[in-house]
């Protein structure tokens, strides 16, 4: 079966940092783009970062330019978020899901997600 289990979210105050954790298994995670998303209640999931299968190439979002870092681990199936500087507007909860865009990550390949909180 296909799983992503995301992990690493929590309270944090402002200016703090967090990082997330995802690990995948049951497909083949080296031949796919990984993205990290965000969703607010009330709100579309946005992209926050992705990376690329084979040459880790990342791409960001504006909110997260400058302060987010995203990598992975082929040889662990993982992939990690490093968030810095962590602004109350973060606060959502954060998934990992197969694919670069919502509309592009299968319905399945989706993680179960973890809240994030920042407090100012």
């Amino acid at each position: 079966d296909v799983q992503l289990q995301a992990s690493g979210g929590g309270l944090v105050q402002a200016g703090g940092s967090l990082r997330l954790s995802c690990a995948a298994s049951g497909f083949s995670f080296d031949d796919y783009a990984i993205g990290w998303f965000r969703q607010v209640p009330g709100k579309v999931r946005e992209r926050v970062s992705c990376i690329s299968p084979s040459d880790a190439k990342t791409y960001y979002g504006t909110s997260a330019e400058g302060r987010f870092t995203m990598s992975r681990d082929n040889n662990e199936n993982r992939v990690y978020l490093q968030m810095n500087n962590l602004k109350p507007e973060d606060t959502a909860v954060y998934y990992c899901g197969a694919g670069c865009s919502v509309e592009a990550v299968p319905h399945n390949y989706w993680g179960q997600g973890t809240q994030v909180t920042v407090s100012s």
